[in-house]
């Protein structure tokens, strides 16, 4: 059930800062608020409603800076940033619409000028990686900020940013004394946004440029470094770890083994064989007009396929997408994972009903956490409780990471 806005899909991306609310990204008046703004608006009203709010958030945060109240300043920009950068999901796509980029520039500026006030200063790094660098923050263990920490790499999934990283779990870890790199990687952010580069399934080359350059930083453990990944980083985390064995510690929130492993049964009910659906990129031209107009006539589907999925990966058809999406699998990897690695699977998420298969497959040592909607978890990636989730990560990265 929905909390604040009329439009399905609205709410869905509208009630994510809900997960942000014990970090100090929003809280629950301010989300209602912009939820009654936009009504029965479309997605321009949407856009404009969660602008306006984190303008006047910005603009308060000036006001505080005026008056040298650090602290509210220093929030309020945080949390302003992490408004802009809800405001423009619904217009994600490849014609790259001129306000999603206005708004993410916003949320960038909003968010370094929020951590440049904090009490040990932040400032945005650049991670080098194949001719170009990927935009990185250091976030550090508070009140040992000066300290030598383990370190967690916050890892994104599809449509996330590292706003959304700081968010999600950042300040949470920050607070337990880690020290945590965020970034953007290929297909994410600004490296979507702004340098056009598509994702890309062999994510340990992503990885290990960010451990080469984790290396070079102050007070970093070399030999405690873990991993943590979201959403698609469930994928993205994991297939990183398969190869890349400097890592001490992986987490996957949701163990996800492929981008199209649920997918092929939503083919078969289009009419498939079962047999056909093995390999999704092969399927026949009068099977995939079938996919074609189911996913353009589903308001979900077209967002996740036609707007974000062909930005993300760089194509401009429903067959090259699938094309893409079937290299993003475990198979072949998941046995070469060697350091402890942790699974969650949320009892509603979509993305998560393969995680038992996935640790199944494992033989690395392991740990699947589960979560329900009766502890009001059960949804992807925990959003309605992502308290919960971030302590018992976090109590089980302690166990592996504080006893090497």
């Amino acid at each position: 059930m929905g909390l604040a806005f009329r439009n399905p899909m609205h709410d869905e991306f509208g009630t994510w800062p809900v997960a942000y609310i014990p970090y100090g990204g929003a809280d629950f008046g301010e989300i209602l608020a912009v939820g009654q703004a936009v009504g029965d608006g479309d997605d321009s009203d949407f856009y404009n409603a969660w602008t306006a709010a984190g303008e006047r958030l910005a603009e308060e945060a000036m006001q505080c800076q005026r008056r040298k109240l650090r602290n509210s300043a220093r929030e309020l920009f945080l949390r302003a940033s992490a408004f802009y950068a809800t405001s423009y999901r619904p217009l994600y796509g490849p014609q790259r619409d001129p306000r999603l980029l206005e708004a993410f520039n916003r949320q960038r500026d909003l968010f370094n000028a929020g951590l440049a006030l904090s009490n040990f200063p932040l400032e945005p790094m650049r991670v080098p990686f194949e001719g170009t660098s990927m935009p990185a923050w250091l976030i550090p263990a508070i009140g040992m900020e000066q300290e030598v920490r383990p370190l967690i790499i916050l890892n994104n999934g599809y449509d996330a940013t590292a706003t959304d990283l700081y968010f999600f779990s950042a300040v949470a870890a920050s607070r337990r004394g880690y020290h945590c790199l965020i970034f953007d990687g290929p297909g994410q952010g600004e490296m979507l946004f702004e340098q056009n580069l598509p994702l890309r399934p062999d994510w340990e080359t992503v990885i290990t440029a960010v451990i080469n350059f984790a290396y070079h930083l102050p007070n970093v453990t070399p030999n405690r470094i873990a991993i943590f990944g979201e959403s698609l980083g469930g994928y993205l985390a994991p297939r990183a770890a398969s190869v890349e064995h400097r890592l001490a510690a992986c987490i996957a929130d949701p163990g996800l083994w492929s981008i199209v492993g649920q997918f092929r049964d939503f083919v078969v009910t289009l009419g498939a064989a079962p047999d056909a659906v093995a390999n999704l990129s092969d399927l026949d031209a009068q099977t995939l007009a079938r996919l074609t107009q189911a996913i353009a006539d589903d308001p979900v589907l077209k967002w996740k396929i036609m707007q974000r999925g062909f930005w993300t990966h760089g194509v401009d058809n429903v067959g090259d997408y699938l094309r893409s999406a079937e290299q993003f699998t475990m198979d072949g990897h998941a046995g070469a994972i060697a350091c402890p690695t942790l699974l969650t699977q949320a009892e509603n998420d979509p993305l998560a009903r393969g995680a038992q298969d996935f640790f199944n497959q494992l033989a690395c040592p392991k740990t699947l956490l589960h979560f329900s909607a009766a502890e009001g978890a059960g949804s992807h990636c925990e959003m309605r409780n992502r308290s919960l989730l971030n302590r018992r990560v976090l109590d089980w990265l302690d166990g592996v990471l504080f006893h090497l």
